[in-house]
């Protein structure tokens, strides 16, 4: 179908609740439907461009999962191995019989009993370097040291369990994560316009914020930019913590890596993991109370019956709120990314079907 049927679609789901959407539907062979749609920019006025960058936030977790499973493949990372030889910082972590227990696999499952803060005010700013990684993670274990339930017991999603899991890959791998992610999994899949900040060959959605609304209290003061009718912008930040949620990418790029998972972990010829690999990150056997996890993806527990079944992962903090998800049965994958807080993902998510071909 043509594109402007999906604007139409995309503009019934969200309404007004998003200043600007960008919007990719994927297949195995291609790039079936795109398109942008509204501001990038409340203040300026600046129209969105099917290029501009976003922060991924949590949807990073999908490339660093992806990470984990090509160093599983090549033996430098063991799936069922302890991080605790690899992270010094879980010596922190209490029950210790329960902390020497947690292995790769628990930490992508999110099942390995950490805690998990609200990192909303784990931002810097993004002309500034942020904290030290290991010194970070040290002192979030630190700070919330007892686990929640024996590790494998059930899934409860945590950024801290990713932060522990980059350290980890950073041990195994002896170079800094952002490195690790960028050799193994951005430069193979040729994702050139995604990196851990914001590159200056490509432009960037500014994220918004409901001007009045109360949340805006919980942010750091600076990250309070001008305000135009609504919408409060943000100035632009970095996540204190690449693993969790530190890319910032076109989804153009962010297709790129959901064709590679729709195609069991093959995009080009170039093949970044096994299909085995590739269908054990979103097979979903862990269930938690929100999330359903594979070794990666995961599934909403509210939409465990969903026809055609799907996994998908979210991507959402100030400012911004995106998706990459995937039906397998259908072979088709879709891209959401928008510069608002909040609005009606999930709908727009669902239109993939209706445009994949």
């Amino acid at each position: 179908m043509p594109d402007v049927d999906l604007e139409q679609g995309v503009r019934s789901a969200v309404g007004a609740k998003v200043p600007g959407i960008v919007v990719m539907v994927v297949g195995e062979e291609g790039i079936g439907a795109r398109f942008a749609w509204g501001l990038a920019d409340a203040i300026s006025r600046r129209p969105m461009a099917i290029d501009d960058a976003f922060p991924w936030f949590s949807m990073t977790k999908i490339a660093t999962a992806t990470a984990a499973l090509r160093l599983v493949e090549r033996g430098t990372l063991r799936l069922d191995g302890p991080v605790a030889p690899l992270v010094p910082a879980v010596r922190f972590v209490t029950p210790v019989a329960w902390a020497e227990r947690i292995t790769v696999r628990h930490l992508l499952q999110h099942s390995a009993g950490l805690r998990n803060p609200i990192p909303v005010r784990w931002v810097h700013p993004a002309d500034q370097p942020g904290p030290e990684p290991a010194a970070f993670l040290e002192r979030l274990l630190r700070k919330h040291r007892k686990l929640r339930f024996e590790p494998g017991a059930r899934s409860s999603y945590s950024n801290l369990g990713t932060l522990t899991l980059g350290s980890a890959i950073s041990d195994a791998a002896g170079a800094p994560f952002e490195s690790v992610v960028h050799i193994e999994v951005l430069a193979p899949l040729g994702m050139s316009r995604t990196a851990f900040g914001f590159m200056a060959s490509s432009a960037a959605a500014t994220g918004h914020h409901p001007r009045y609304s109360p949340m805006r209290l919980l942010l750091p003061r600076w990250v309070n930019g001008p305000s135009s009718g609504r919408w409060m912008s943000l100035q632009r930040f970095l996540v204190d913590g690449a693993p969790y949620g530190g890319l910032i990418g076109t989804a153009e790029d962010a297709a790129r890596l959901v064709r590679a998972h729709l195609r069991d972990g093959e995009l080009d010829g170039i093949r970044i993991l096994t299909p085995e690999h590739a269908r054990d990150m979103r097979h979903v056997n862990t269930r938690g109370k929100r999330y359903d996890l594979g070794l990666g993806w995961f599934l909403p527990a509210r939409q465990r019956n969903a026809n055609p079944p799907f996994v998908e992962h979210l991507g959402g903090g100030a400012g911004f709120f995106n998706v990459i998800r995937i039906y397998p049965s259908a072979g088709v994958g879709v891209v959401v990314m928008g510069n608002a807080t909040s609005y009606n993902i999930d709908r727009v998510a669902q239109l993939a079907l209706k445009f994949a071909s």
